[in-house]
Order: structure tokens, then sequence, then C-alpha cells
């Protein structure tokens, strides 16, 4: 995927190729994720107005990042692992940005040029690690092997609509913990892609993960912790599902 949207009118090309392709239903066939090699997994913390409201933060003034590793990218389907070294396996779904063009400096007014489409992420955070551990840095406790399943497809720019008025969710054994809209991101996407391409580059294939709606489990009163034998399912209208079973490791 990542060697498509580096073609000149890579997409279109697929598209096209598409029309006459042989067909292989999709009970024969097995989800992979859209993609596995992108040079970077950006995210941007705390990019929802309602989930600030739920932890009695300020909203952010300028996008706070961090980052996962590409080994972190699971397809539909396959387990989030839940490994010894974490007690508070957390969820959150995300909107991500896939990024089309290499991309530097790009103004707000030319951002979506640069943006391929779009594909539903599942930031999985290990709790512990992000806020007790480890220095008091994010990155280990985002990025476990199995901690950034995407998918079901990249949704073009021109098929997905508005991308700021979704419905966004995640399921926990069927049952509803974050519910919201993207209507409440802090920096919509031009945003984001203007701020992240001050500071790095951006190559096509690259990752935005635009963080997470309230709800999560280490706001709840008890804490809600994913747990071996759970599956989670994030979800964004216009975009599509995924579903993740939890296995301990």
């Amino acid at each position: 995927m990542k060697k498509l949207l580096e073609m000149e009118d890579g997409i279109l090309k697929a598209e096209t190729a598409a029309k006459t392709a042989p067909k292989i239903a999709r009970a024969d066939a097995r989800l992979m994720a859209c993609i596995y090699d992108p040079e970077k997994i950006v995210c941007i913390g705390m990019n929802y107005v309602d989930h600030c409201t739920e932890q009695n933060m300020p909203v952010p003034t300028e996008p706070v990042v961090f980052s996962k590793f590409a080994s972190a990218i699971t397809e539909p389907g396959s387990p989030i692992m839940l490994p010894d070294e974490t007690k508070e396996l957390d969820f959150e779904v995300e909107l991500c940005i896939v990024i089309g063009k290499t991309a530097r400096r790009v103004p707000k007014a030319e951002a979506m040029n640069y943006v391929a489409g779009y594909t539903v992420a599942h930031d999985v955070s290990a709790r512990d690690w992000q806020l007790k551990r480890n220095g008091g840095q994010w990155l280990m406790g985002k990025t476990f092997d199995t901690f950034a399943p995407i998918g079901p497809a990249i949704v073009t720019v021109d098929e997905v609509g508005d991308i700021h008025d979704k419905g966004i969710r995640c399921r926990l054994n069927g049952e509803t913990v974050q519910d919201s809209s993207t209507k409440q991101l802090v920096f919509d996407v031009p945003t984001v892609v203007e701020w992240v391409s001050k500071l790095v580059t951006l190559k096509p294939g690259d990752l935005i993960f635009t963080g997470t709606p309230p709800g999560v489990g280490c706001f709840r009163k008890p804490p809600l912790w994913l747990k071996d034998g759970d599956v989670v399912e994030v979800e964004i209208d216009g975009i599509g599902c995924i579903s993740n079973p939890v296995k301990a490791e």
C-alpha cells in the first residue's frame, strides 16, 4: 500500500484495475491491515473536547504529539496481546489520517491535498507504562506489539464525506463504552496536517492517529481494564468497524 500511495495517481490506477480484477468472496479472504510499513505513526493526544472534559483538563492550545512504532500494527480479527508487563490495558477508538503525498510545511488551506484517506484505528494503551513507569513519557505504554489495530480499509477523501461530522464509538463485549462525534475534535484534520508537517516531513503511507473521545477505561470509577477473552470493536461511521479479541500472552 505504501508503494501504491507513492505512485503518481496510484489510488486512481488501483481503482481502475480493480474493475476488471478477479473477485474473491469476502468470506474466503483474510482481511489484513491496510498498511504495515509506514515510516511514521504520529499520534495526537487530548484532541476531543469531551475527552478533556472527562479528565477535568484544559483544552490544549496546540496539538499534543506522541508516537507508536509500526511494529504495533495488527489486522482486524487478530488478537490484541495482553502482556504480563501490564495490568492496566485500555481501549481508545481513533480516526486515522493516511498521508498520500510528501508534506513539509503545508499550509492549512492546502492540507487536504496531502491526505489520501482515512481508516479506523485502535490506540491500545498500557496505562501503567504510559502514566506511572518509564520516566513519565508515553512511548512504551503505547507501542507494545499489537497495540495498533487498523482497518478495515482506507476510505478516500472523496468517498468519506464530511470527516468532521462522523459518529465514532467503541464497544467492549457488545456494550458501548465510547460514543461521540468527530465534531468534538479540538484540532481538525487540516490543522493537524499543517502543524505536524511544520516539525517533521510526512511521507506517503504515514499514519496520524487523531485522538480518542471520552469513555476510556482509566477515567472510569472504578477503572475498566481489558482482560483475557474480551472483544473490542472500534467503529467510525462512513469508514467501517474492526474487531479484535484480547488474549493473554
